[in-house]
């Protein structure tokens, strides 16, 4: 069934979730993509590579990014087309993060849109940032 009300999107736009990240989301991501570094599993191997325990992957939170955009914003119906990244501090059990995405440009030819996505701990620290390039449903634009 088609969606024919949806709304067009606009820049500045945004949406966001907040997930707090636990050792189960941890572990069910290292099995699904098959990275089982131990950094993410183990204690001991987190804290010899110099960290203060077990980390998430840092395409963990790059997924939470991904969910937005394909649940929220654009939302259903939204393709991939690239994804730039920068990471910033390493996310731990525990943490509670916030990702927001925001409508950045939308291409006056295609339906293309590019939106600057970032993800940001309870400190306020930036974990991940970058800028996302998605389309569209024509009627969104």
């Amino acid at each position: 069934m088609e969606v024919t009300d949806r709304k067009k999107l606009v820049v500045g736009e945004s949406a966001s979730l907040v997930k707090v990240v636990d050792g189960t989301a941890i572990d069910l991501f290292a099995e699904a993509t098959g990275d089982r570094n131990s950094i993410h599993l183990e204690e001991a191997a987190a804290r010899a590579a110099g960290f203060e325990g077990r980390i998430a992957h840092g395409m963990y939170s790059a997924s939470l990014v991904s969910q937005v955009l394909g649940m929220q914003l654009p939302g259903p119906g939204t393709i991939y087309l690239g994804q730039q990244i920068r990471f910033g501090v390493p996310v731990r059990m525990g943490d509670t993060l916030e990702v927001t995405v925001e409508v950045k440009s939308i291409r006056p030819d295609k339906p293309i849109v590019t939106l600057e996505t970032r993800c940001r701990n309870q400190k306020d620290e930036d974990v991940l940032t970058g800028e996302a390039v998605v389309k569209v449903a024509r009627d969104r634009c």
